[in-house]
């Protein structure tokens, strides 16, 4: 696999409101990511790790150094990039398929053309049957499903998922990493996925990045050891276990260096 996305240098400082020393959010940071890789990011609240996914969806500028998408710096927001949130983020307005298609509609693709893609990834998403429904008609778990649905839809090169699970049940979490893994083991999309689930990091990712407490830089990384496809069943393998072991360790230490830093 050859290098997809490429970040050097990248650091993001805030001005301070008091006119004082900036904030550095995050430190110079180098990282590469290859074509159709699944790279998972954990790292104590405030290390920068959703700083970096924004830099990299171009809905924030970093303060210095370059990110390039294949070859290309990446300036602001583009198709080529998905992005989907821990907040479903969907039109409360539009059904599940009108927001599926919301891209899709922006572009000037045909009508007949936006209901086939939409469908598509609909029942891929286990969605059929909802299409005419609206976001409040939905359960957390049903609505993220269209988010990514609506993120897929559009063809991105790249998802961008920060936290997307995060404030769904256990149940309902596990169940979406599953149908998550599954359309990536189809398409094979490359994913930037932001988490604070040590389970759920090792999971999904085909190689997981540890960031150490503010200012964030990159402190492990670490592939997983795990082939595809992959089930639930793999979590109480000795491969799973031992790396979930080592990565709680490195979590924690940078966990209690955050909460000292802070006393």
């Amino acid at each position: 696999m050859s290098d997809f996305l490429t970040i050097r240098g990248v650091s993001r400082s805030f001005a301070s409101t008091s006119g004082g020393a900036p904030t550095v959010a995050l430190q110079a940071t180098d990282l590469d990511v290859a074509e159709n890789d699944f790279v998972t990011i954990l790292g104590p609240s405030g290390c920068g790790k959703s700083t970096l996914l924004r830099i990299v969806a171009g809905l924030d500028q970093q303060t210095s150094g370059d990110v390039l998408l294949d070859g290309q710096r990446i300036e602001g927001p583009g198709a080529d990039r998905g992005m989907v949130f821990q907040s479903y983020t969907l039109f409360p307005w539009l059904t599940v398929r009108d927001n599926v298609c919301f891209g899709l509609q922006e572009r000037g693709m045909p009508r007949a053309q936006q209901i086939e893609i939409a469908q598509g990834y609909l029942r891929q998403v286990g969605l059929v049957g909802f299409e005419h429904h609206y976001p409040k008609q939905l359960s957390g778990g049903m609505q993220q499903r269209t988010a990514i649905a609506r993120a897929l839809a559009n063809g991105p090169r790249m998802l961008l998922m920060d936290e997307p699970f995060g404030a769904l049940d256990h149940q309902t979490r596990e169940q979406m990493q599953e149908l998550l893994l599954g359309i990536w083991e189809a398409e094979r999309k490359t994913v930037l996925f932001v988490t604070h689930d040590i389970d759920e990091a090792v999971f999904m990712g085909s190689r997981v990045i540890v960031m150490s407490a503010r200012p964030g830089r990159i402190k492990l990384n670490r592939e997983v050891p795990i082939a595809h496809p992959r089930s639930y069943v793999v979590k109480t393998t000795p491969a799973f276990v031992e790396l979930k072991a080592e990565l709680t360790e490195q979590v924690r230490a940078e966990v209690l260096a955050a909460q000292a830093a802070m006393a």
